[in-house]
């Protein structure tokens, strides 16, 4: 009998990417195999957002889409998951009347089971659970990347951002214990593994449920005596979390990547306020100057929204007087919309789209020249890189490769040409930067120092073997957000 074969769509940030790797990993513990290329799948899964702009448009435009290529094949299933189907439940079957499984945020484990139910009952299954019952991280995986890993730390949060609708979706705060994250990551390395970021939606509050204030500092320092672990990151931290003991495991455990994502959101005390976010400008730009102070080297991201209800130019003023001290390396900008269920969405003095667009212009623009001038003070600095698959577009005329610097940042870089000593994804090499711009970092100087490393060797045997997908393949991620604590 040919098994079946499937497909998982993922949106949102990346705790659903973490768990579209779950449940291709329970899928195929389940029998399922993924399609050849431009195959249809007999299983579509979409893991879904409910925090992205039109998220829901999104969602049924390609449901829309897969029915007319339902109507046409027998036993194809179409599953809804993630946060949009935990927040609408019983809505997306009856806009959708052709999908065959809803699942929440909570069950993603049932999935296989639910869909061998709707196939034999014929009826679509709506299984919607309150609470979490198994942590995604102890079910089944199936990465996409050889070299690279999510480990999740904790899921669900107890901030009550008055514009977020994560906690709703998501839970109060569950966090896993140390050694079960430790494990996990031993057993990643053992794998090849050589790079793991630690996922929450509120990661420095780890430890909260079993009363460890530090508890995210010693898993830090406990990840830099994993031997072959050798990058470790982590998303995202909350600024109102973020203590001094943190930063001092950053700079004192050598795995622990000179990167930090901390979400602002606005530079407008007022502002804050109304987001019920528990910091103030200076305490987020204190934080910073701490940070850098003890590494001075550390590229630091962060999460705007503009346009959130009542900001007036002022407010908007003061954001931007933030961004050029703080200096980011790069600034992912939301424009505000409302989100129902939000407190947000019923306050008054909704800003018009217009403004809206406009000041989301203008805070891209100073971004980005700030992300230029902070990338150009890296030419003629040599940076070890990570190989990466799938990062950006190869360029065709002169066959450079990317891969990602300890600080994170993007390069393009030039591989030897004889066939022994190009890199593959996975392997280390060491690069001079010869040109930046604002998202990327360019070595037009054949790279050195190559390292073939055990991650390396695993993506050749996947290849070699095709036990998974083609060297060109990747998740199909539909907006990704940063986690947004």
């Amino acid at each position: 009998m040919t098994p079946r074969t499937y497909e998982v769509r993922t949106f949102g940030c990346q705790m659903n990417v973490h768990d579209s790797e779950r449940l291709s990993g329970l899928l195929e513990g389940a029998g399922y195999t993924r399609p050849d290329d431009g195959a249809q799948a007999d299983v579509v899964v979409f893991n879904t957002c409910a925090v992205r702009e039109n998220a829901d448009n999104k969602l049924y435009g390609n449901l829309g889409h897969l029915k007319s290529i339902k109507d046409i094949t027998p036993g194809m299933q179409i599953a809804v998951g993630g946060c949009m189907a935990q927040k609408d439940r019983g809505e997306v079957v009856r806009r959708a009347p052709w999908v065959d499984v809803v699942f929440g945020t909570h069950n993603i484990g049932s999935l296989p089971a639910l869909l061998e139910r709707a196939r034999v009952n014929d009826e679509a299954q709506v299984e919607i659970l309150e609470s979490l019952e198994v942590f995604p991280s102890t079910l089944p995986t199936r990465r996409e990347s050889v070299y690279a890993a999510w480990v999740a730390i904790s899921v669900g949060c107890n901030n009550t951002c008055t514009f977020c609708i994560v906690p709703s979706l998501r839970g109060k705060e569950k966090d896993r214990r140390p050694g079960d994250v430790l494990a996990e990551i031993e057993a990643l390395v053992g794998e090849g593994v050589l790079e793991v970021t630690l996922l929450g939606q509120n990661v420095n509050a780890y430890g909260v449920e079993f009363g460890d204030r530090q508890a995210f500092a010693k898993l830090l320092r406990a990840c830099g005596e994993v031997e072959g672990l050798e990058r470790v990151r982590f998303t995202s931290p909350h600024p109102a979390d973020f203590t001094d003991d943190v930063i001092a495991a950053m700079a004192e455990t050598p795995n622990v990547m000179p990167q930090l994502h901390m979400p602002l959101q606005s530079g407008s005390d007022r502002l804050l306020k109304e987001m019920r976010r528990s910091y103030r400008s200076e305490r987020y730009l204190g934080i910073i100057d701490r940070v850098r102070a003890v590494m001075p080297d550390a590229a630091i991201t962060t999460d705007i929204i503009v346009g959130f209800p009542g900001e007036t130019d002022d407010d908007f003023a003061q954001t931007l007087d933030v961004v050029r001290r703080a200096r980011f390396a790069s600034a992912f900008t939301f424009q505000y919309s409302p989100r129902p269920g939000t407190p947000a969405a019923t306050f008054p003095d909704q800003v018009p789209p217009e403004v809206v667009k406009q000041r989301y212009q203008a805070l891209q623009a100073v971004s980005e020249e700030i992300a230029w001038e902070e990338n150009t003070r890296l030419i003629g600095r040599r940076v070890e890189l990570l190989v990466a698959e799938g990062e950006g577009r190869k360029d065709v005329a002169t066959q450079r490769l990317s891969g990602r610097a300890p600080d994170n940042r993007l390069v393009h870089f030039t591989p030897a040409d004889a066939r022994d000593e190009r890199p593959r994804p996975g392997d280390v090499v060491m690069a001079e930067i010869t040109y930046a711009a604002p998202h990327h970092l360019v070595s037009d100087i054949v790279a050195t120092d190559l390292r073939r490393t055990r991650a390396g060797d695993a993506w050749q045997s996947r290849q070699e073997t095709a036990a998974g997908p083609p060297a060109t393949a990747a998740p199909v991620l539909l907006g990704l957000p940063t986690l947004r604590p």
